[in-house]
């Protein structure tokens, strides 16, 4: 151990000694506990024993009543980490020791200190008052700031410091209490090497580490060495002596004595408890047991803030990437959405800046590198595979020409955004140093030992900062995870838009050519039928005004029908036609009833050169050219389902049945029947013309005029009743990008929890995990339906509803043709809707 220095100290084995600290003793028995086969030198004179207990049995040193107990302890010791403890043991010269066994590599370890503290002290009791301050501490930063003041107060060092280890091994100091007249080293960090491996493993080992002076002398182990030639292991003997680069450090700082309690999170060392005190300082077994049991609860207790905070930011970060993919899927500009929505980004993952590289063009927020550097950094990222996210800390290391700007950017998680290694959008992050400095008096002065200025706070600073130059803070696990997500719900977004564009392309010039054709054959009926309605000769004794006039009238009526058609995709409702022919006249002198009635593209535009006729002459001829006219249409549906129109004049001038058969009444007489196949009766009684259609029911729209029950439902108010009642919902839907927005139309009317999965399986997997409140199942799957799943949902009185995009249910089973449908796409509204009846029955 004379020969350890900087250069070897990681090789150090520092848990074979050879001393104890010679404030305590030790002896080490044969595994039946009956003969002293080492002993510490110190033991004669700290026990008061008349002989040197090396190769004497127990009885030979102590009364039958010692002999008895530590016989009983060493055979309850199982796990060296929990050594039986006897306390205020009495031996043979009447001195009182606090007295602690543990079994370890075949040999019985008997530590013995001079007690310490008074018989009924309890660390049951200290270990409660603690952990009753402690566990209300929930929030990193104020565990941080209480948990030194909190230990400080109870053991009574001079300093208690928090440390937390990065992932790279290297240090910082996290939180700090102390005495006011001593130099803060809050914030300060040090390498991984200051701490050795060898070191760190027994830190996860014994979770407790004393260091009563540092000045002190150490007690030798005798023999040195056993008969096979190996040394006593004392990896779990709190009284093992102490290396001597560690103690050249704590002299360096002036230390008398030390302590630090073991955090381990995960099976990993998270961080140290470390206490400083600038004096020797001996804690009793009470005060080191309480802290071990404590440094125990910590463990615990970090590591399920941990986990809680994981869980939100997971939660958080997931609610955000949804929001954000439900958006994007909406965005018919995909590259637009993506520069716009960088800022948006760069709230998913913590970073100082966020960039795009898409299709050529850079686009960036926040703190990145120059964009003549972006091309490297490309080619960077491209060495990794294009299935997974490309992540350093050291952009430097693999680019070396990246440390020009790592004052700006350090390092890169780069999420691929193509199969071929081309687009990326990139996370950056600054250098760690930019911000750090050291917290402590810039004119403290440390001694320095024989292993040089290495072994003081500032200097071991210093050389953590020249370790992490051109660094940033590594990625966490959790942070690639979120690039992960990032990689498949931007890819699926983008190929889905890529596919949506190629279709709509697709199906754009199907549409034109067929429009084209269309407007071509309704082109040249509409010009056959002009032309047959300037053809037709005017009549003996008719002007030309005249006849001028009646042929606008019936062209402007065919346009009115012709417009309607184009707007309703293919006719519209029968009140509307009679309301748009009858509106230039007189609305006191005209009464429409009945029911409304829906007519398709062939028979609105009938029914508008009739009505239109028959309008005509009523305003010249009839009711409607006086002013004691009266008008009556109704209209309706008779028991063959055929569509009827009574048009009924009374009051108006004495009707005299027409000389001739001019235009109008060939077209009132034969048009119905002709082009219809219906009927077509028209009277002149004295009193006023009478007459009656009949449209047959395949010429009737199947769609009703107004409002349809499904557009009803899409104009619901989501706020117009209170939200669903249901916590928790299943939601069945093989297509991520519908299954991103329905989740959000979910959460937006009440649900506070989705579970989304793709296929029956899963579905079927999570039933059996969780408990659900409802469901809403996609019918058709990619390769197959959900009708397995309905059925362990009806088997476990689950509610739920299919959802289909086809428009009939014909696929659905008779035995569920009950279960409520959804029609897609979802909308907010009518998934409100439809659970609300559900929850409803």
């Amino acid at each position: 151990n004379n020969d350890v220095d900087l250069t070897n100290c990681d090789k150090e084995p520092i848990h074979t000694p050879g001393s104890v600290q010679a404030h305590g003793c030790l002896l080490a028995c044969s595994g039946d506990g009956g003969r002293v086969l080492r002993c510490s030198q110190n033991a004669q004179e700290l026990l008061g024993l008349s002989d040197f207990p090396l190769d004497k049995p127990l009885s030979a040193l102590f009364d039958a009543e010692m002999v008895h107990a530590l016989l009983n302890a060493m055979a309850k010791t199982s796990d060296p980490r929990r050594p039986v403890l006897l306390r205020s043991a009495p031996v043979s010269s009447g001195a009182l020791f606090d007295i602690s066994v543990h079994k370890f590599d075949g040999a019985m370890i008997i530590e013995f200190e001079p007690t310490s503290d008074p018989p009924n002290a309890d660390p049951l009791e200290l270990v409660r008052t603690l952990m009753a301050k402690t566990q209300v501490l929930t929030d990193r930063r104020a565990f941080n700031e209480s948990l030194p003041r909190y230990l400080r107060a109870f053991l009574g060092y001079d300093r208690v410091m928090l440390y937390e280890f990065a992932a790279d091994g290297s240090g910082e100091v996290v939180g700090e209490s102390k005495k006011p007249d001593l130099e803060s080293f809050l914030g300060q960090h040090f390498p991984a090497a200051d701490i050795p491996k060898q070191a760190r493993a027994l830190y996860l080992e014994n979770t407790i580490r004393v260091i009563s002076d540092a000045t002190g002398p150490a007690s030798a182990i005798t023999p040195t060495l056993d008969a096979s030639g190996a040394p006593l292991d004392l990896s779990f003997a709190h009284l093992r002596s102490v290396s001597p680069i560690h103690l050249e450090y704590l002299r360096n700082m002036g230390v008398g004595a030390s302590m630090s309690i073991s955090i381990i999170v995960g099976g990993e060392l998270w961080g140290l408890v470390a206490c400083h005190h600038y004096a020797p300082k001996t804690l009793s077994m009470a005060q080191r047991v309480g802290a071990e049991l404590y440094g125990d609860f910590l463990s615990l207790h970090l590591t399920s803030i941990h986990h809680r905070q994981r869980a939100e930011a997971t939660l958080r970060t997931r609610r955000d990437l949804d929001r954000l993919l439900s958006e994007f899927s909406l965005h018919q500009d995909a590259e637009a959405f993506l520069r716009d929505a960088l800022p948006k980004f760069s709230d998913l993952v913590e970073s100082d800046g966020v960039g795009l590289w898409l299709n050529g063009s850079w686009s960036a927020h926040g703190s990145t590198p120059p964009p003549t550097a972006i091309p490297n950094l490309v080619r960077v990222a491209a060495k990794s595979d294009a299935r997974s996210v490309a992540a350093t800390h050291a952009i430097s290391a693999e680019w070396p020409e990246a440390a020009s700007f790592a004052a700006a950017a350090a390092g890169m998680l780069a999420v691929p955004l193509s199969i071929a290694p081309k687009d990326y959008l990139f996370f950056f992050r600054k250098e760690k140093t930019q911000t750090l400095e050291w917290a402590g008096d810039p004119n403290k002065v440390y001694s320095t030992g024989p292993n040089g200025e290495r072994l003081t706070p500032r200097q071991s600073f210093a050389v953590w900062k020249q370790i992490v130059q051109e660094q940033s803070d590594p990625w966490s696990e959790d942070e690639r995870v979120v690039g992960e997500a990032l990689l498949l719900g931007l890819r699926e977004v983008i190929l889905r838009n890529v596919e949506l564009l190629a279709a709509e392309r697709k199906k754009a010039e199907i549409r034109q050519r067929v429009l084209n054709d269309e407007l071509n054959h309704r082109v040249k009926n509409i010009l056959a039928l002009i032309k047959s309605l300037v053809s037709h000769p005017v009549g003996a004794g008719e002007t030309l005004e005249r006849y001028v006039e009646g042929l606008k009238g019936r062209i402007l009526a065919l346009a009115h029908a012709h417009d309607q058609v184009v707007r309703s995709d293919g006719g519209g409702g029968l009140h509307g036609l009679l309301g748009a022919e009858l509106s230039p006249y007189d609305k006191a002198k005209i009464e429409i009833a009945g029911d409304d009635v829906g007519l398709d593209a062939r028979s609105y535009s009938v029914m508008a050169l009739v009505i239109h006729e028959m309008a005509t002459n009523a305003a010249k001829y009839g009711a409607l050219s006086v002013e004691t006219g009266r008008l009556n249409v109704a209209t309706g549906l008779d028991a063959q389902g055929d569509c009827f129109v009574h048009w009924l004049e009374r009051g108006g001038p004495a009707v005299q049945p027409p000389r001739r058969a001019g235009f109008g009444s060939v077209l009132l007489e034969r048009s119905v029947p002709f082009d219809l196949h219906g009927v077509s009766d028209v009277k002149h009684h004295p009193e006023g013309v009478e007459a009656r259609f009949s449209i047959p029911a395949r010429f009737l729209s199947a769609v009703p005029p107004g409002p349809t029950p499904a557009a009803a439902a899409a104009t619901l108010d989501p706020q117009s009743s209170g939200d669903v009642p249901a916590t928790s919902l299943l939601l069945l839907e093989d297509q991520l990008v519908i299954a991103l927005d329905a989740e959000a139309m979910l959460k937006s009317v009440g649900v506070a929890t989705v579970t989304t999965v793709a296929t029956a399986e899963e579905a079927l997997q999570k039933i059996a995990e969780n408990a659900h409140d409802v469901a809403v199942l996609d019918f058709n799957l990619g390769a197959g339906t959900s009708l397995a799943v309905a059925e362990e949902l009806l088997r476990s009185g689950v509610p739920f509803v299919f959802a289909t995009g086809y428009s009939d249910s014909i696929m659905i089973p008779e035995a569920l043709r009950d279960i409520p449908v959804l029609r897609k796409p979802y909308t907010a509204a009518s998934l409100k809707s439809v659970l609300s009846q559900v929850f409803g029955r």
